[in-house]
């Protein structure tokens, strides 16, 4: 069993505002739970085959170390669709992003590739995590989050969001039917490909386009952190490297945020 605290990056550009707001955030990479083998350590995929005890574990401590009373991640399913969220213990809707704005519950997403995306308004207390495969991406998930933080009285323009690790633009090689899907729904999305070594295949940079849908939802600040899940195998868990491997399944990160109940 690991001794050492969950490791978690943060937006620096945001951090030390949400934190003057009494806001803590974090994307936690693979690493300072309990789990072992292709799970190791900090899985707290509650969907993967890990022995659910250690899931548990790496859940609570992932949440103490943001200082959460509670933690709520939904029931992800690559939709649209956005919960709001007043208490650790309400039923798990299917959605792909979670809005609070009560103190010391923490919202929260997990992933393996796909992007992981951290809002707050940080003047009105209103915060979101919410979870952009291409699908969700492409659906729409970035305007349903921020629609719904509008909806709970965020200024869209306070909303500050962050986007943090998922597969990279040299990682993610695709093939021409996503692309249609993505051009079909957005047809200046054409930048975000770039050709691949087989001519029937590109390269898609989903965090560069999670990035653009922000923008283009009214959210002028917006941050990524340039950290690729598939490549870096030694800080985060990957669908497709565990694909490319041959396992039998894949543990999963957390990224999570929460308002203080008291600002620092």
């Amino acid at each position: 069993m690991s001794t050492s605290p969950p490791l978690f990056l943060s937006a620096t550009e945001f951090d030390a505002e949400w934190r003057a707001a009494g806001i803590r955030h974090g994307f936690f990479t693979r690493q300072g739970g309990v789990s072992r083998g292709i799970y190791q350590s900090l899985n707290v995929g509650t969907g993967s085959d890990d022995d659910p005890r250690a899931v548990r574990e790496n859940r609570s401590r992932a949440r103490r170390a943001l200082g959460a009373a509670g933690l709520f991640t939904p029931w992800q399913v690559h939709g649209r669709a956005v919960q709001i969220v007043d208490d650790a213990g309400q039923t798990r809707a299917r959605a792909d992003a979670a809005v609070t704005r009560r103190p010391g519950l923490a919202v929260g997403v997990v992933t393996a590739d796909c992007v992981p995306l951290l809002l707050a308004d940080a003047d009105r207390g209103i915060v979101a995590a919410a979870h952009a495969g291409w699908r969700g991406a492409v659906a729409g998930i970035v305007e349903s989050v921020t629609a719904a933080m509008v909806d709970l009285g965020a200024h869209r323009s306070a909303i500050a969001a962050a986007i943090g690790p998922a597969i990279g633009p040299h990682s993610y090689e695709v093939g021409e039917d996503l692309r249609t899907a993505v051009l079909a729904a957005h047809p200046r999305a054409a930048s975000f490909f770039r050709p691949a070594r087989r001519s029937d295949r590109r390269f898609f940079d989903l965090p560069g386009f999670a990035a653009w849908r922000l923008r283009e939802a009214g959210i002028e600040r917006v941050t990524v952190i340039p950290a690729d899940t598939c490549a870096d195998e030694a800080r985060f868990f990957s669908y497709r490297r565990a694909c490319r491997e041959g396992a039998a399944d894949y543990g999963r990160q957390l990224s999570a945020i929460v308002i203080a109940a008291q600002p620092e």
